[in-house]
């Protein structure tokens, strides 16, 4: 479960935007041990209105074309990673700086989808047939 409610998200989020008090004193208030949490939910409500505060029920998985024109117009807008993310409509800038960073270190290759999981086990031969193959 959720530790603050989608609920709980909207009101912090709309008593910032009116204007009454700042991060630090809404955090201070709601006994919130940071201010980092509202901020985040700011940005994400700013970013994609009520949907962005809004728990989602898988990962969403992004192809790796959708990976590198990111990249590219961050590099040649020279944007911040919150200023690409807010234009790409991502929650989380830091997703970008991960994908900048895996295309930095293993190039185009290393913003492929992994597959997920264990791997299944491989079938070994029995070694009644290789006996067998010896005689």
């Amino acid at each position: 479960m959720a530790k603050y409610s989608e609920e709980f998200k909207i009101k912090l989020v709309s008593e910032y935007l009116n204007g009454n008090l700042g991060y630090k004193s809404l955090a201070k208030k709601y006994n919130m041990p940071s201010r980092t949490p509202i901020q985040d939910w700011v940005r994400a409500y700013k970013t994609k209105g009520i949907e962005g505060l809004k728990r989602r029920k898988m990962k969403e998985a992004y192809s790796m074309q959708f990976k590198m024109i990111t990249i590219q117009i961050m590099l040649e807008t020279d944007a911040s990673y919150q200023e690409t993310a807010e234009q790409f409509r991502l929650n989380n800038p830091s997703l970008i700086h991960h994908w900048t960073k895996t295309f930095n270190e293993q190039g185009v290759e290393g913003l492929k989808p992994k597959l997920k999981g264990r791997p299944s086990m491989s079938k070994k031969p029995n070694k009644s047939e290789k006996k067998e193959e010896k005689k």
